[in-house]
């Protein structure tokens, strides 16, 4: 499965995160989309969120369906430093 990191800009993160995170998870799901984990800067006003889906219009439906913002999508792959050596 490809994975993606998608960059979202926030005016501030959501409260509740707990709450939030069980929901997106539940509806991204549905839609066949796997969201791994995120990092947000140190403003707490960017987030960059790792997922795998088959494509990036799969990553845009599921952020509509949650109402998440979506600046930029990226397929990337693993680079492992401890994977060689």
């Amino acid at each position: 499965m490809p994975r993606y990191i998608v960059e979202r800009t926030f005016s501030e993160l959501p409260i509740g995160l707990a709450v939030i995170t069980e929901s997106v998870a539940r509806r991204n799901a549905e839609l066949g989309v796997t969201w791994l984990h995120s990092f947000v800067n140190a403003e707490e006003r960017v987030a960059f969120c790792v997922y795998e889906a088959a494509t990036p219009d799969a990553i845009r439906a599921a952020a509509l369906a949650n109402d998440l913002p979506v600046d930029r999508i990226t397929e990337v792959r693993v680079v492992d430093p401890y994977r060689y050596g």
